[in-house]
Formats: C-alpha cells, sequence, structure tokens
C-alpha cells in the first residue's frame, strides 16, 4: 500500500507542475501554451518555467499533510526532486 500511495503522490506531482506550467504560461505570456513552450525553449527558459509549475507541488503537499497522507507527500517530493533534476539538462 505504501508504494501505491508513492507513485500516486509522485504522479499527482507531475500532473500539478505540468498544470502549473500550463497556467503560466498561458497567463503570462502572450502565446498559447504549445508556441509558448517553443519560444520559451529557444530562449533557454524552460528550466525555469518548469520551476514555476512546481510552485502549486506546495499546496498539493500541505492537503496531503493535513489529511494524514505521508506517503503521498513524500511522492509529491520525488516529483519535484526529480523535476530539478531534469531542469538542469533541459
Amino acid at each position: 500500500m505504501n508504494k501505491k500511495d508513492l507513485i500516486i503522490g509522485f504522479i499527482v506531482g507531475i500532473f500539478t507542475s505540468i498544470l502549473g506550467s500550463y497556467l503560466f504560461v498561458t497567463l503570462f505570456t502572450p502565446f498559447d501554451f504549445f508556441s509558448g513552450l517553443q519560444t520559451i525553449r529557444q530562449y533557454g527558459y524552460l528550466g525555469k518555467v518548469i520551476t514555476l509549475g512546481t510552485i502549486l507541488d506546495l499546496i498539493v503537499f500541505t492537503i496531503f499533510l493535513k489529511t494524514n497522507k505521508e506517503f503521498m507527500a513524500r511522492g509529491v517530493i520525488l516529483a519535484v526532486i526529480v523535476l530539478a533534476i531534469s531542469t538542469l539538462f533541459i
């Protein structure tokens, strides 16, 4: 059960980061999502946008801790770590 909760938390963390990146690109740039990502990638800011997208993971992490789902919260932290390492190579 613990591994299942960890994987669910990881998937929720990745999805939340993608949602945060989508919201950032659509709200703060004049582009739509896909053309905005292409433009941001050309200028070399894609890692920074992914990092800004992980801010929503803080909210999910807090919700999981308040509802006593510690292993799901660990999965969210694992997703943040994976995303942080992946931004080094983008």
